[in-house]
């Protein structure tokens, strides 16, 4: 069995979220902490306890979505499946967390790119694979390649409704993309708008999950180590209350 971790670390200094959203991870090392350890134990002193040294520990502030995380059908709207209500990260049924995965190789569609139903068919026939229900689909685009660079939110292709829904018409439940998010990237979407003034072109890959329920990953990594098929994909989500996503440590096992 060999594990390929397809998640990206949560971390200082690098632009994985556009800047309302960053992630900030405060280090305490075991110097700094011997006073918090003190305060449990009256009289302790620093050269009580082995090489004067505490715990280590980290403060970390987050929103649900900073690193691979999994997107609950709440995320996207409140109702899904055409009027129910949308179930959040708590509700995900575990067995969508930990099924064969496939990967459809997006790399050569230039940022803001957004796949259509016949991208995703072709890419099937190429890899020769029917889907299945329940398989869970990642999307390696462009975007992978750019984490660590000042433009990684802005790259990468982004997944059509329609081409949503048709994965979703398949049994498909859960999907990923090494992206910042499912839809192309906003800036793309925001010259598209200015000039349209369509409303349906926002976040319309989100937006499917309106229509028929789904989850998706974001935000993950290394999916370029892949194959097109032959792995499991294990994606379990923190369990957070009536929450609309949960980190995970993404895995693929060959």
């Amino acid at each position: 069995m060999k594990i390929i971790d397809i998640s990206m670390p949560i971390e200082n200094d690098v632009i994985s979220d556009p800047a309302p959203f960053v992630p900030k991870v405060t280090y305490i090392d075991h110097k700094q902490s011997v006073d918090q350890i003190a305060g449990f134990f009256p009289g302790l002193k620093k050269e009580d306890l082995p090489d004067g040294e505490g715990w280590a520990i980290e403060h970390v502030s987050l929103i649900t979505h900073n690193g691979t995380h999994l997107d609950a059908p709440y995320h996207f709207h409140s109702t899904m499946d055409n009027g129910k209500r949308a179930i959040t990260i708590d509700e995900v049924p575990l067995e969508w967390c930990y099924k064969p995965g496939i990967k459809l190789d997006f790399r050569n569609f230039p940022n803001g790119y957004v796949i259509q139903v016949n991208d995703v068919k072709e890419e099937l026939e190429r890899i020769n694979h029917k889907l299945s229900p329940f398989e869970i689909v990642l999307v390696n685009t462009k975007a992978g390649s750019r984490y660590g660079h000042d433009d990684y939110v802005n790259s990468g292709c982004g997944m059509g409704r329609e081409a949503t829904l048709f994965l979703l018409e398949q049994g498909v439940k859960v999907t990923g993309t090494d992206a910042w998010s499912w839809d192309a990237p906003f800036i793309f979407t925001k010259e598209k708008y200015e000039k349209s003034k369509d409303p349906s072109i926002i976040w319309e890959g989100h937006k499917a999950g309106k229509e028929m329920c789904y989850c998706h990953l974001e935000k993950l990594h290394n999916l370029e180590s892949l194959p097109s098929k032959g792995f499991t994909v294990s994606c379990f989500p923190v369990k957070i209350k009536g929450a609309s996503a949960g980190w995970t440590r993404a895995v693929a096992i060959l």
